[in-house]
């Protein structure tokens, strides 16, 4: 059995004591972009798992839309990132 060379860790632990792998992210060719795939990837990046560049590249994400997300989690929480929820959360 081989193991593939990977740039960075395999696997982080967060700080509520669980642990984030690679497995744990969504495939690269995700189109459908629910609430806990978009804070899986934030989750990600804010713990080194993968790079900013290296998130907005696997997925096809403009840094702009990357950060409206990691600021959404940030502020309000992953309950923001729900697109039923963005009038609510969205500022005037």
């Amino acid at each position: 059995m081989y193991i593939k060379k990977v740039d960075g860790p395999r696997a982080v632990n967060l700080e509520d004591g669980t642990v984030l792998s690679l497995a744990d992210l969504p495939p690269r060719d995700t189109r459908r972009w629910v609430a806990s795939r978009k804070a899986v990837v934030v989750q990600a990046v804010g713990a080194g798992l993968l790079s900013r560049k290296a998130a907005l590249e696997r997925y096809e994400l403009s840094e702009e839309e990357f950060d409206l997300w990691a600021k959404a989690v940030e502020t309000y929480g992953v309950d923001a990132l729900k697109v039923t929820a963005l009038q609510r959360y969205r500022q005037p």
